[in-house]
């Protein structure tokens, strides 16, 4: 029994059915069967059929003897379905590289399902792919499965098969089947999402559906019209079950909207046809209708048109707002070009008048808070260097970061073009401003966001994932202004040398922002736990996973509340997302603490006695704490062909490495975390990459950069360098108490 059936209905598709094919049998979770059925096409799709069949027995080719339509096509293929979930796609459309494990790995996770839902884009001849505006539907947040009453919000979705794989024997005891006639996915999708014990989904494009001229949506055609006994099927379906009368309002929102847009839609409907389905549509929407249905005024607006026939009153209201709608874009448009025009002739205004040499302007990448290398060299610049005013730069949402001293700004404003224009010193973590305009005596100090482990700069152009369509002629264009890169290690000055070409000076110096590391003490950790609520004797574990580049949704790889669970009372997590992650990584609940809103990722660091990560730049950063490090590279090998890295983690990591959300809580169990072989690979670490983080780095950079000294304070040995004591160091030699683990082998990694 294979775990897929691929039903693939085909019809006038011979153009593109090569590629949907192909599609399937090369994913790399090959446990599938292809059911190709041929719907008497007049063209030669019957003939790539048996050619695939003749190549790969996976393929059971099904040949009707008249032309069926697409619903009963797919009916034909599931007759012949033997698999455990049924997956549907269209003869012009294709499955993406590495769906199916996706979908496999996600029905594991979930516990196999009855519906499990996923993300598709829109491709176009162009090679454009648009991704699914309502994806945001799709985010894997809160438990799975569950139920459509969960998240009702999926039925806000487009409603078809191929966006979706349903358990076969699900679909059978059900009696679920496609019916005739163009819309056929309506009275299947919403029966099948009502009807589900359990749904889960993936955030993940899984399908790409083309965009063609000649498609059958997209041809002018009396079929249209079916879709009046779709909605019937629909709500005859509703009438069955007293208990699924909850869905009528939703669903006859979902069928006046359906109707609007075929009613809109000038490439489906031919003329002489537009009186008569606007009739139609009077008569659905009087005999389905929900009174005091709660919906927004232009929608309610809409639907009240469409139910009372009045078909040039909708077309001129619809014709009036598309005029306003444009008028308001072209008002808005023209408003935003006299601003910049404005603010374009202060800029060069400003660039006319001399630099000041007292004046420096800091910045974090992405108008962040101030923290990081910036921040820490900004606190040096007012220590070392008192004459220098120095300003922040940063969006609103992020001023209350800025401590008192720096001033303020807001990226786009006069003042922020001001200080641009006119600052000797302009420091940042990646590009500050692709309009800047560098000036004669202007320094820019080019921080860079830690030491490389990910690909970057250059590197990126053979990971299209990644560089998400970087400018990479822009990237040298910014590289050719830098005249100082911050570099922590020897690794890191050959990387950036290397993947950011260019004729400036390297300061390999260490890194600014652990500074903090060497200068702390023992109190300063005990207030910072005390502020997060750490309770005195507990094991606090960072939790600090990297972005995932071919991930839309960034959802934790742990389940940090079985982890915690697991280990016992002692242990709590703090959970921190990337800046790049868009909201927080976990829910807060018993022992587990999401801190993605913390200002301050160096005053977690100082918080925490150990830190989990994959491949994340805050591992190099917390080795200068000489605190444990626990890799978790469950997704290593994704990872590392998406992406890439710069060496091999599991040759040279900075402590124990776990595999499996199992491995990682047997290490924290038995005292691996913590155990002398832990300690070898983290010394051996922390010697290769925190040579200089001795607590002044950026003090070095500001004699260097700032004072033009030469002779710079020697760097402390590493041997006799106090980091911030851990909190749990006085636990070193106390056992932990940990919940009993399953009998049977343990299973740790190579590296302990």
């Amino acid at each position: 029994m294979p775990r897929f059936s691929v039903i693939v209905p085909a019809y006038q598709v011979q153009a593109y059915l090569h590629e949907c094919l192909e599609s399937v049998l090369s994913q790399s979770y090959a446990d599938l069967e292809l059911i190709a059925v041929d719907d008497c096409s007049p063209d030669a799709c019957g003939t790539v059929i048996d050619e695939f069949a003749a190549r790969d027995p996976r393929v059971r080719p099904v040949h009707l003897p008249e032309n069926q339509g697409l619903g009963p096509a797919r009916n034909a293929g599931m007759e012949r379905a033997t698999g455990d979930y049924l997956v549907f796609l269209d003869g012009d459309d294709t499955l993406t590289p590495g769906a199916l494990q996706a979908v496999a790995d996600r029905l594991k996770e979930t516990g196999e399902p009855d519906v499990l839902v996923y993300d598709y884009a829109r491709t176009h001849w162009t090679g454009e792919a648009v991704r699914n505006r309502a994806a945001a539907h799709l985010t894997e947040r809160g438990p799975a499965p569950f139920r459509l009453t969960d998240r009702p919000e999926l039925l806000e979705l487009l409603m078809v098969a191929w966006n979706k794989t349903c358990r076969r024997e699900f679909v059978e005891r059900a009696g679920f089947v496609f019916p005739p006639g163009y819309y056929e996915d309506t009275p299947w999708t919403y029966p099948v999402l009502m009807a589900a014990e359990s749904i889960a989904t993936l955030d993940r494009v899984c399908v790409h559906y083309r965009q063609r001229r000649g498609s059958i949506l997209g041809t002018p055609s009396e079929r249209h019209l079916d879709v009046f006994a779709q909605y019937d099927r629909v709500f005859a379906h509703l009438e069955s079950d007293p208990e699924l009368d909850r869905w009528r309002p939703v669903l006859f929102r979902r069928m006046a909207d359906h109707l609007a847009t075929v009613f809109g839609r000038p490439d489906r409907l031919p003329r002489h046809l537009r009186a008569e389905f606007l009739r139609r549509a009077r008569v659905h929407c009087r005999r389905y209708r929900v009174p005091g249905a709660p919906a927004p005024l232009p929608v309610r607006l809409r639907h009240a048109l469409i139910r009372l026939g009045l078909r040039r009153t909708y077309e001129a209201l619809r014709l009036a707002s598309a005029l306003r709608r444009r008028g308001a874009k072209r008002t808005a448009r023209v408003l935003r070009g006299v601003r910049t025009a404005v603010l374009r002739l202060h800029y060069r205004i400003q660039r006319s008048l001399p630099v000041r040499a007292d004046r420096a302007v800091f910045a974090e990448h992405g108008g962040l808070g101030h923290g990081g290398n910036p921040g820490a060299l900004e606190q040096a610049f007012r220590s070392f260097a008192p004459h220098v005013r120095t300003a922040w730069v940063a969006d609103p949402q992020h001023h209350h970061t800025v401590p008192p001293g720096p001033r303020r700004l807001t990226p786009g404003t006069a003042a922020y073009w001001t200080a641009l224009a006119r600052s000797r010193y302009l420091v940042a973590s990646g590009a500050i401003d692709g309009r800047l305009v560098k000036r004669r005596g202007q320094i820019l100090v080019q921080t860079q966001a830690g030491t490389p482990l990910k690909h970057m700069g250059l590197d990126l152009q053979e990971r299209p994932a990644a560089a998400r369509g970087t400018d990479f002629a822009r990237l040298l264009r910014d590289v050719a202004a830098w005249d100082y890169v911050l570099s922590a290690n020897q690794h890191s000055t050959l990387t950036w040398e290397r993947v950011h070409p260019g004729s400036y000076t390297t300061l390999e110096y260490g890194q600014p922002r652990t500074d903090v590391f060497q200068r702390a003490t023992a109190t300063d950790v005990a207030r910072l736990r005390e502020t997060l609520g750490i309770p005195e004797g507990t094991v606090a574990i960072l939790y600090a996973p990297t972005h995932r580049d071919h991930r839309r949704t960034q959802r934790a790889l742990l389940d940090l509340e079985r982890v915690v669970t697991r280990l016992g009372p002692r242990f709590m997590v703090l959970a921190r997302a990337h800046h790049r992650h868009g909201g927080p990584l976990a829910e807060s609940r018993g022992r587990v603490l999401d801190v993605s809103d913390h200002t301050s990722v160096e005053s977690l660091c100082l918080a925490s006695d150990a830190l989990i990560t994959d491949y994340s730049s805050l591992m190099f950063d917390y080795a200068g704490l000489d605190r444990p490090i626990v890799i978790h590279a469950e997704d290593q090998e994704v990872f590392e062909a998406v992406r890439g890295t710069y060496f091999d983690l599991r040759s040279f990591p900075p402590g124990a490495t776990a595999y499996s959300e199992d491995e990682l809580i047997d290490i924290f169990a038995s005292g691996h975390w913590r155990g002398s072989r832990s300690a070898q690979l983290r010394a051996a670490f922390r010697e290769r990459f925190c040579p200089y983080d001795d607590g002044r780095a950026a003090e070095r950079v500001v004699r260097r950069v700032v004072l033009g000294e030469r002779d710079l304070p020697p760097v402390v040995p590493l041997s006799e360098r106090r980091p911030a004591p851990s909190a749990a160091a006085s636990l070193a030699r106390t056992p932990l108490a940990t919940v009993p683990q399953p009998a049977g082998p343990r299973t740790v990694t190579d590296s302990l």
